[in-house]
């Protein structure tokens, strides 16, 4: 069994979506826990609402590339536009930051609205 923490945000209706991604995900996988959830503001395109963000612990049967597919499923059955530029407002965004361990998002190392919750569960 493989265990993944991965970094969740979003800022279009955030409580909701967050929520939603937590049911669905729980459907397919067990979610061990997850971080505190706080808000962040957006980097980038700042004129956008704040990002609410946190992690969360789930352990898989899939090699990380399977379930990375599944996430990204995930965020596109959510609702996902990714037409939007890279830094814009997202209504889900799941990342495998940590599989089994090892630290796999570079993002981790310089951004505390994701650092600070994966540490939380690392």
């Amino acid at each position: 069994m493989n265990k993944c923490i991965i970094g969740v945000g979003s800022n279009i209706n955030p409580e909701e979506n967050i929520r939603k991604m937590l049911h669905l995900l729980g459907e397919d996988y067990l979610v061990q826990k997850h971080s505190q959830w706080i808000k962040t503001a957006p980097i980038g395109i700042t004129n956008q609402d704040d990002f609410i963000n946190g992690a969360v612990l789930v352990r898989t049967k899939l090699s990380k590339k399977e379930f990375n597919l599944y996430l990204k499923q995930l965020e596109d059955r959510m609702g996902r536009d990714r037409s939007q530029p890279k830094f814009g407002p997202r209504v889900i965004d799941l990342d495998i930051v940590v599989w089994n361990g090892e630290i796999v998002d570079d993002d981790y190392h310089s951004r505390d609205f994701l650092k600070i919750p994966v540490d939380e569960l690392f």
